[in-house]
């Protein structure tokens, strides 16, 4: 058994919709100031062989990392372990498939209906039958309290109902119009307060907490364990949900959701959404993350809490990092894509070119897209599963389209997708019986090499793809396309077409984040991840007009490495409701200071040093009359010019300006960053601009293969070079292969890609 240092192993999970992606480091047993890499790809579900794949990843990292053999079922040790970081889609796919948590919706008197009747919105606005999405709430509560909001001004002229407040929050004056008499309030019974957004809440009805409980016994008595609670505006008064919320959990409810706690943020609807979303998921994350916990000693199942076990991480929608007790499922919808967003924006971002990245993430499941121009792209509303929401999020496009996406011919049309095999059973080539998938025709075509890829396939899991279940599969439907066209087509043409059909739906959402928002889609480098990836990136980028291709050597698992490199995130928000004027900005930057200082000091406590912490400012501001808000973040400049930010970005997202409009405060927050690594190096344009570059040796092609191009047609000698002994400075002419052991890369015909420290530097 190899010796290693206590806390020095550090492994990164992401446990996708096909395979589950294992990222670890350790130190070099020979010179412990450097670390080794080790990278493990399991299908996520197999149940016969494993309960749970991140638990199987870590055990098989475990193993070869102190070589020794550790029987599957046996609890892990976990004092070598510096920290585990996970990213997971089980929230996500309990959302996509509707198997979340039976749960109660606590919400005012009188809006029992809201969340079904929603915004109204019609997506579909031809479709003549409308199928409106179930509710994810399975009973409604109603809580008569009430609460009203009274303007406020300082001015005495003003021709509102409105109410003046004092630095104290005392209400000293209200004005009810031009002509009518001021009338001072008593403010003794305490009716009129001061709201978190500054706003003068007028409390009509406190709920009455003993009929409150006796409702809650009865939903407790009906199985009910977990709520939502959403009253109206308690996004700038929520101690009605508080106290409410405190009541059910004396009562023994395992899960309270709060919408005022979630997000204060304006937009009943959403807000409310947001709180059933997270009774739903949660408790599905939680068994899930008990039963990954199940698998380790104590020291894990503290998560570090007594500072001797190994920390446990999980990266949130967002982008940044967050320990057990502040991850929810609400946070986790897009955990999985986040980390391979982090992990190209970090790799393939520079600094002085400055060129905005496409990330194309090709899975087995689906392709997620996103855009990295300097920094994250957020959205604080999205519509997941027919289920709008409240939480930032990457901005993220995903398209039904993968490694596992299932090929058909329906009504004269090649089709691929949205349906997928998944990993259970998975594409006609991995030996379960499964259905004709885009893999199957990239196995056909030549892009996958049997003997170059992994044998984890069959029941003994040591078996390889099977060519020949593909072919037949193909060859059925090849004589059903034939016999309903009379322009007779080759295997190899019918094949391809089925790839051609899945490269264009994947450019669809390219497109939809670049040319709908006014960007070229020429203009940006292609970064191309996930296991499919690097056998469409050439063609996908021509399609778009890019001209340069990125592929790191951890593509296929780089979400899984971009939890290694990933921040601690930690932030603080609070609604407003304040007009930008020159009056109103010192008090807007005190409340920001006051955020920040909070936010420093929780990540302070977290163990990050001053000078490891990066703070961002944001002001969420509108247009008085619209509520489109959007999220303006403080120049770095330091001049807190949030007006020049606000209308540059929503000139960049709509076109135009209202000019002469005055600009609403909605909210403000502040976003902290704990840095969890110094430098990556030179950026890979660097690197290149200073290479010595030469053809690769003819030496290093390891095997010919066939490969099937659309310019050529179907070369048999194409040569298949291997990434490891590829050195550094090489270049390699398409049409080629480029193969490790967990992605195979199609260099296309015209194409050239260089080899660099960390990438395939692809141009076409």
């Amino acid at each position: 058994m190899r010796d290693i240092p206590d806390r020095s192993i550090r492994i990164c999970a992401d446990r996708g919709g096909t395979f589950c992606d294992v990222h670890a480091s350790y130190p070099d047993p020979q010179n412990h100031s450097k670390r080794k890499e080790i990278v493990v790809k399991l299908l996520s579900q197999d149940p016969t062989n494993y309960r749970d794949a991140p638990t199987e990843g870590i055990r098989r990292v475990l193993e070869i990392i102190q070589e020794t053999q550790i029987p599957r079922g046996e609890v892990l040790k976990t004092d070598k372990i510096d920290y585990i970081r996970l990213s997971t889609t089980v929230a996500t796919n309990a959302l996509l498939e509707r198997k979340g948590e039976k749960h109660a919706l606590l919400i005012t008197k009188g809006f029992k209906d809201l969340l079904k009747i929603g915004n109204q919105s019609r997506p579909k606005i031809f479709d003549l039958n409308i199928k409106r999405p179930s509710q994810l709430y399975t009973t409604v509560l109603e809580v008569d309290e009430r609460v009203t909001l009274i303007g406020f001004t300082s001015d005495p002229k003003a021709e509102e109902h409105a109410v003046q407040f004092d630095e104290d929050g005392k209400i000293t004056r209200a004005y009810r119009g031009v002509g009518a008499k001021a009338e001072d309030y008593a403010n003794d019974d305490g009716s009129i307060v001061k709201g978190l957004s500054g706003e003068a809440v007028n409390i009509m009805k406190a709920p009455d907490l003993e009929q409150v409980k006796s409702d809650l016994r009865k939903l407790y008595a009906d199985g009910y364990r977990s709520i939502a609670i959403c009253f109206v505006h308690s996004y700038t008064f929520p101690q009605h949900e508080i106290s409410v919320g405190e009541l059910a959990r004396t009562l023994g409810f395992e899960h309270i959701s709060m919408s005022s706690q979630l997000l204060a943020m304006i937009k009943m609807v959403p807000r409310g959404v947001s709180s059933t979303a997270d009774a739903y998921l949660t408790p599905i994350l939680r068994k899930y993350l008990d039963g990954f916990f199940a698998g380790f000693d104590d020291k894990l199942r503290n998560a570090g809490g007594d500072g001797t076990g190994p920390r446990v991480e999980f990266m949130a929608s967002d982008g940044g990092l967050l320990d057990l007790e502040n991850f929810s499922g609400l946070k986790s919808i897009l955990s999985g894509p986040a980390g391979g967003v982090v992990g190209y924006a970090l790799t393939s971002w520079d600094d002085n070119e400055k060129t905005p990245i496409i990330g194309i993430d090709v899975g087995g499941t689906s392709t997620d897209v996103s855009r990295y121009s300097g920094r994250y792209e957020l959205v604080y509303e999205t519509t997941t599963a027919g289920v709008t929401i409240q939480c930032p999020q990457l901005d993220i496009n995903t398209v039904a389209a993968g490694g596992g996406s299932c090929l058909t011919f329906r009504n004269g049309l090649f089709l691929a997708g949205p349906e997928s095999c998944g990993a259970e059973p998975g594409p006609a080539c991995y030996r379960k019986g499964g259905p004709l998938a885009v893999t199957d025709a990239n196995l056909l075509l030549g892009r996958l090499i049997p003997d170059y890829f992994p044998k984890i396939f069959g029941k003994s899991e040591k078996e390889p793809l099977d060519t020949a279940a593909s072919k037949e599969a193909f060859e059925k439907i090849a004589e059903e396309i034939n016999g309903s066209s009379e322009k007779q087509l080759t295997l190899d043409e019918i094949v391809y077409g089925f790839i051609k059909v899945a490269n264009e739906t994947m450019c669809r959402p390219i497109r939809s984040l670049t040319e709908a928002r006014g960007h070229a889609s020429s203009e940006h480098i292609l970064a191309s991840f996930g296991g499919a990836g690097g056998q469409h990136a050439c063609e996908i980028a021509r399609l778009l007009g890019i001209t340069r291709i990125l592929i790191h050597r951890h593509s296929s698992i780089l979400s899984a490495y971009g939890l290694a490199l990933a921040d601690r995130a930690f932030e603080l928000q609070e609604p407003s409701s304040e007009a930008w004027s020159p009056e109103s900005k010192p008090r807007l930057m005190a409340r920001l200071s006051a955020l920040s200082s909070s936010v420093r000091k929780e990540l302070e406590k977290q163990g990050f040093k001053e000078k490891s912490i990066v703070l961002e400012r944001y002001l969420n501001m509108r247009f008085e009359g619209t509520d489109t808000a959007l999220m303006a973040l403080e120049p770095v400049d330091g001049e807190a010019d949030f007006e020049k930010s606000f209308k540059d970005t929503y000139k960049d997202e709509f076109g135009f300006l209202l000019e002469g409009k005055k600009i609403t405060i909605d909210d403000i927050k502040v976003r902290g960053i704990g840095k969890t690594y110094d430098d990556l190096g030179p950026s890979v344009f660097e690197e290149v601009s200073s290479l010595d570059t030469r053809p690769v040796s003819e030496s290093k092609v390891d095997s010919k293969h066939s490969v099937y191009f659309e310019e050529k047609g179907r070369l048999d000698d194409t040569p298949v070079y291997l990434l490891p002994n590829l050195e550094v400075g090489e270049v390699v002419h398409g049409p080629a292969m480029v193969i490790d052991d967990t992605q195979t890369i199609v260099v296309d015909v015209g194409a050239q890609a260089v080899v660099t420290t960390q990438h395939l530097f692809i141009t076409l």
